[in-house]
């Protein structure tokens, strides 16, 4: 069993661990990313994430199947959710099961971390001030610049 998707739909922690279980694993260790009242000392008042899901799907499970190999015995799952979530919602949950707990926490980090870093889902925070894309650079700034002379409104700082 393997569970590696985007949804849109509310995400089910029971769900993520159910496909990660087993008689021979010690430890399932699980990961909730939820959203944030605020980000940067900014407030949030909800988010969207958008994402090109079928690569996406495939790229968790690249990650999930890397993971396996660097640590034998982990059985991995996750589920990111798009669309437009409210503070406090679950936006990805991650689990990990391996024999020995620590083995399942370092698959578990693993896990969230490469996807973080590798996974094309891009997000966009909403607050008093307007959405604005989270890690987004604009290539027509200079590092350093003034961004409000130039007519738009993104951070650099994530």
């Amino acid at each position: 069993m393997s569970l590696f998707e985007i949804r849109e739909a509310a995400l089910s922690l029971d769900e993520v661990v159910a496909q990660v279980a087993r008689p021979d694993a010690g430890a399932v260790v699980t990961f909730v990313g939820t959203v944030r009242n605020e980000n940067a000392g900014l407030p949030v008042t909800r988010l969207e994430y958008q994402a090109y899901a079928s690569m996406a799907a495939k790229e968790m499970a690249r990650i999930g199947a890397e993971i396996s190999e660097r640590i034998p015995g982990a059985r991995l799952a996750v589920l990111h959710r798009v669309g437009s979530l409210a503070v406090g919602d679950a936006a990805v949950i991650c689990a990990a099961s391996t024999p020995h707990r620590a083995e399942a926490f370092e698959a578990c980090r693993l896990l969230i971390d490469l996807i973080k870093a590798r996974v094309p889902i891009w997000k966009r925070e909403h607050g008093p001030s307007g959405p604005y894309w989270v890690g987004w650079e604009d290539a027509r700034c200079e590092p350093g610049a003034d961004h409000a002379a130039h007519g738009h409104g993104h951070r650099h700082d994530q």
